[in-house]
């Protein structure tokens, strides 16, 4: 017998009901946008009258999830960075000479006088006066190394040091390389993430490729150039016991020593130790403030290994000046007055507001671990995303009226059936996209018109099996059950091999190609969903009420 149980007919509404209350903010884009921006503002302080105006446009008990437009369709910025892994591996070395020296400091009598050569990027040489005490020495620089945190190198130890003449040679083994690599190219994608996040934009993507580059799409920027000012910058602080100070740039500074600019006094330089004593990726903390004298500045705070460092080192130094250094370039050198104990400070220098603002933004995301080469920039205008916008309408409309008409002209009263389902169908893509927050890219739209295609392929497999089972004259209630238990086989084989194939072009897929198999894999559960509950129930609905003798496919 043709019927739907009322628990059955009640969820099939209410899921459409839900799918198209979920839909409806897109309908009303930027009213929608501007709302859930002031709503942001406000939670952050903004409680300005104009944001309270705004946040009213759109009432509080709807839905408010909007489908986010990708780079393609509001225009934006994209860059391709390669992430220059060789700059971690000297800042290593340099940072390992400190412990070298402290280790063969107390055998003097037995590896002699000890020094710092000048040496390749990645590779740290100590010369050691008496040959005799090479092994010992090789053995208590070995025993610096530590075990190489990764899964492909377990076992291995990331030093290698080896002798050559009297001199002692220290690298990265291979497996820690790799593992430096790995871990180099995960915190530049992270603190990526967190810099642009920091501004506010919608949506970015920011993803790894390849073994050292990363792609970078931020929608609704400016220009590539403003977006490489957000994430350009280093950012790398670094606190530098200073040796003196000098007004020629090419001073010999000494093995273990660099020469570098003050930011703000013209042709001032200050000759420092290389190795610092604290880093800025052991700042937990960095906020704009002011100095005893109303001037910006930024407050700082150490993580407990980086205030332990910098207390006991303030304490054995005072009176020397120290310099805090940003991105090569000496900010302030003060000097230490007295023992600063729980590991915070402040930045001053001749900052504006927004200077200072910028700076703690950069400092409290974290330092990039390494520079950065951009090959690949291009700045999208809104103009060309509206284009892009406007086309994909043109070519869903055209493609969804297309449809529509075909399926009148062939199927009468059950291809308008089909229709409305169809429209539903599109209303559930759009609610489902707009509950997972998912990004719409222009091969995403191509997706959706792909989808109003193929969402009919079910019914018409349907329809062409009621046809057929109306030749046995069984009557035009069973002809359409068993149309419907007949098709329904040929639907789910038919509809689970494309799943599968979106579900591939996902997974391997990157960019564009996943938001075509975003919108795809949703188009076909909600074709099939449609097709199979909402068409059959309609068509019962209508035959309750109508009861007809035959009926016309």
């Amino acid at each position: 017998m043709l019927q739907i149980e009322t628990w059955k007919r009640v969820l099939i509404w209410a899921t459409l009901a839900l799918g198209i209350v979920l839909a409806l903010p897109n309908g009303f884009y930027t009213r929608v946008e501007q709302r859930n921006d002031a709503v942001a503002a406000i939670d952050l302080g903004a409680d300005t009258q104009e944001n309270q105006s705004l946040a009213a446009q759109w009432p509080g008990f709807l839905p408010s999830g909007l489908v986010n437009l990708g780079l393609d369709l509001r225009g934006g910025a994209h860059l391709l960075a390669e992430v220059q892994v060789e700059d971690v591996y000297a800042a290593r070395m340099e940072a390992l000479w400190p412990d070298v020296r402290d280790v063969l400091r107390p055998e003097r009598a037995t590896v002699g006088t000890i020094r710092l050569i000048p040496s390749e990027p990645g590779e740290l040489r100590v010369r050691i006066s008496e040959a005799d005490g090479m092994s010992r020495a090789l053995e208590l620089v070995r025993g610096l190394a530590q075990p190489v945190v990764s899964l492909t190198g377990a076992g291995a130890t990331d030093l290698d040091v080896s002798s050559d003449g009297d001199q002692i040679v220290v690298t990265l083994s291979e497996a820690e390389q790799q593992a430096t690599d790995e871990r180099t190219i995960q915190q530049s994608l992270e603190i990526i993430r967190r810099r642009i996040d920091e501004v506010g934009t919608r949506e970015p993507t920011i993803q790894r490729q390849g073994a050292d580059r990363i792609l970078i799409q931020v929608p609704g920027i400016g220009s590539a150039q403003e977006l490489k000012e957000i994430i350009g910058t280093t950012a790398q602080l670094t606190f530098q016991p200073v040796v003196s100070r000098t007004d020629d740039p090419e001073a010999a500074p000494g093995v273990g020593n660099e020469v570098l600019p003050y930011l703000d006094r013209e042709g001032a330089y200050a000759i420092l130790e290389a190795a610092p004593v604290v880093t800025g990726e052991e700042l937990v903390d960095a906020q704009p403030a002011f100095d005893q004298n109303g001037r910006p500045a930024v407050n700082f705070r150490f993580n407990p290994s980086g205030a332990r460092k910098f207390g006991d080192y303030t304490a054995e130094n005072i009176g020397s000046p120290f310099a805090i250094v940003l991105d090569d370039e000496v900010i302030s050198d003060p000097v230490i007055q007295s023992h600063i104990a729980g590991g915070s400070g402040i930045i001053t220098g001749n900052f504006t507001v927004e200077e200072s603002t910028n700076l703690a933004v950069l400092l409290r995301a974290g330092a990039l671990p390494a520079g950065m080469d951009f090959l690949e920039e291009r700045t999208i205008g809104p103009e060309l995303g509206q284009d892009s916008i406007d086309a994909g309408k043109i070519a869903t409309i055209v493609a969804f009226a297309a449809v529509l008409v075909f399926m009148v002209l062939s199927y009468g009263l059950f291809g308008i059936f089909a229709n409305i389902a169809l429209i539903m169908n599109i209303a559930l893509i759009f609610g489902m996209l707009s509950l997972i927050g998912a990004t719409l890219t222009l091969p995403g739209i191509a997706g959706i018109v792909l989808t109003v295609g193929m969402a009919v392929d079910a019914n018409v497999l349907v329809f062409e099996r009621i046809r057929e089972e109306l030749k046995t004259a069984k009557g035009p209630a069973r002809a359409i059950e068993l149309g419907y238990e007949k098709a329904l086989s040929a639907i789910i084989d038919a509809n689970i091999t494309t799943f599968i194939t979106a579900v591939i072009l996902y997974v391997m897929g990157s960019g564009p190609v996943r938001g075509f198999a975003i919108t795809l894999g949703l188009g076909i559960l909600t074709s099939v969903f449609t097709a199979i509950f909402v068409t059959r129930l309609l068509i019962v609905m209508w035959f309750e009420r109508r009861r007809p003798k035959t009926i016309e496919v």
